[in-house]
């Protein structure tokens, strides 16, 4: 068979990443970048959000490295995004859904308006920019959209119920679009991380009793770098994972395998 380097390559694309000023949002900006691709970052912290674009902008001057500051749990500035979008005449064909949030309780203890801001945050903002995105990407003859899943949506970690619960829905949205809008040429994949090192789980991780139970149920021993989830993103955006859909790719140190 004859090789083909473009099918491991992104270049021509342009992908619009939430949550992309930090963390596991920041590495797949850098990842898609590597790989040829120009990047629409998007996050709530103007000032952060400007610094990591400028980075990346001088990391790869030959790439399209631009950002709008906006909240996407807010009907209105998603709105935004999309305006944005539109003046910019880009055709956005890969979208990730990364931008998420979440509060650590029991589940007595979360107030209802908390339980419904992180379903919004963590589900309803991933549906809606689905939606608002599938207009521009069903344009492009191999779209494909990432969200950002998690190991606490497909077994019971303690992350809070209310995160479990929407990271499981987004499982199920994931399968419902990849079936849905296979007819359009958009391929809808997500990526389930366990812990991973970024600002969200320094926290917890500083704890050594909590951490080394955390590493004795992770079969490679040790916390996961954004890089290597962000790998597994831009992989299934890849023209060589274009007969994958409908997945959820686990990135877990092989934690859900793990029995007793």
């Amino acid at each position: 068979m004859a090789k083909n380097p473009a099918r491991w390559r992104l270049d021509g694309q342009t992908c619009l990443i939430t949550g992309a000023s930090r963390g596991i949002g920041l590495a797949c900006a850098r990842e898609f970048a590597t790989l040829g691709a120009d990047v629409l970052m998007v996050a709530r912290d103007e000032a952060h959000l400007e610094t990591a674009r400028a980075e990346l902008a001088e990391e790869f001057p030959e790439r399209e490295i631009l950002a709008f500051a906006a909240d996407v749990s807010d009907h209105e500035q998603r709105l935004e995004i999309f305006d944005w979008l539109s003046d910019l005449d880009i055709e956005l064909s890969l979208l990730v859904n990364n931008a998420g949030t979440n509060q650590r309780k029991a589940a007595l203890e979360y107030s209802e308006d908390e339980v419904r801001a992180l379903i919004d945050a963590n589900l309803v903002s991933a549906f809606a920019m689905c939606r608002l995105a599938h207009p521009h990407l069903v344009e492009h003859a191999n779209a494909a959209i990432v969200n950002m899943g998690s190991v606490s949506g497909m077994t019971h970690v303690r992350t809070g119920a209310p995160y479990g619960i929407a990271k499981a829905a987004l499982g199920q949205l994931t399968k419902n679009l990849a079936c849905e809008w296979a007819e359009d040429g958009i391929r809808v994949n997500a990526v389930a991380p366990w812990y991973i090192r970024t600002q969200r789980t320094e926290g917890a991780l500083a704890d050594p009793d909590y951490l080394d139970e955390v590493l004795q149920r992770t079969p490679l021993a040790r916390i996961g770098e954004p890089e290597e989830v962000a790998a597994a993103a831009a992989f299934l955006c890849l023209p060589s994972a274009s007969y994958i859909t409908g997945e959820i790719l686990a990135v877990d140190g092989g934690f859900l395998k793990f029995g007793f």
